[in-house]
């Protein structure tokens, strides 16, 4: 698998994350411009463990959508990813050896 860096350029915390860990020369997708496709998204999952471990609870979509009570199946989370970027837990970095996803995990990287 090669190395992929999925993220938000309009995400302050996402650049400060490229800067600081030099993350430039990875294949790099804003989701804005690039929105994951449904193949990405189950490759992720499969290393994740779940669709709901992807899921962005902080992001406006979800407040907006009220998904917080809705009780959703893990095809239904899916759908819901890809009906809307934001939905998408981000910046996830994949490297043959490690899955990071979420801007606190890069904490302790």
């Amino acid at each position: 698998m090669k190395t992929q860096f999925f993220y938000l350029s309009t995400c302050d915390t996402c650049r400060r994350i490229i800067k600081e860990h030099q993350l430039q020369d990875l294949d790099m997708q804003d989701l804005k411009q690039q929105h994951i496709s449904a193949e990405q998204l189950d490759e992720l999952q499969a290393q994740a463990g779940s669709y709901e471990t992807l899921l962005n609870k902080r992001s406006r979509e979800y407040k907006a959508r009220d998904l917080k009570n809705a009780n959703l199946t893990e095809a239904q989370i899916k759908e819901q990813i890809l009906s809307h970027y934001t939905l998408l837990k981000r910046p996830i970095l994949i490297t043959d050896d490690e899955l990071v996803i979420g801007s606190a995990a890069f904490k302790n990287r």
